[in-house]
C-alpha cells in the first residue's frame, strides 16, 4: 500500500515538473511574440498555469535575490521536485 503511494506521488511531482517546463516554455515563446495572447484561450490557458504555479513560485521568490527580469524560481523549484523525488525513491527502495 505504501509503494502504492510513493508511486502516485512520484508520478504527480513528474507531472509538476513537465508543467513547470511547460509554463516556462510558454512564457519564453510569450516573450518573443511567437504565440498571441490576443487569443481568448491563449490567454486563459496562460492565467490558468500561472494560477498553478503561483504558489509555488511565490515562497521561492520571497528567499532569492532580485535578479531584474530573470526569474530563476522555476529552476529552483524543478530542483526541489527532484531532490524530493530522490527521496521518495529511497523510501521506496527501504520498503520493498
Amino acid at each position: 500500500m505504501l509503494l502504492a503511494l510513493i508511486g502516485i506521488a512520484d508520478l504527480l511531482l513528474r507531472l509538476l515538473g513537465y508543467i513547470v517546463i511547460g509554463q516556462v516554455i510558454l512564457s519564453w515563446l510569450v516573450a518573443f511574440n511567437v504565440i498571441n495572447t490576443s487569443s481568448q484561450g491563449v490567454r486563459r490557458f496562460i492565467v490558468a498555469i500561472d494560477r498553478l504555479l503561483d504558489p509555488l513560485y511565490r515562497p521561492i521568490r520571497k528567499v532569492l535575490p532580485d535578479f531584474g527580469g530573470l526569474d530563476l524560481s522555476p529552476i529552483v523549484l524543478l530542483i526541489a521536485i527532484q531532490i524530493v523525488r530522490m527521496l521518495l525513491g529511497g523510501l521506496a527502495s527501504d520498503v520493498a
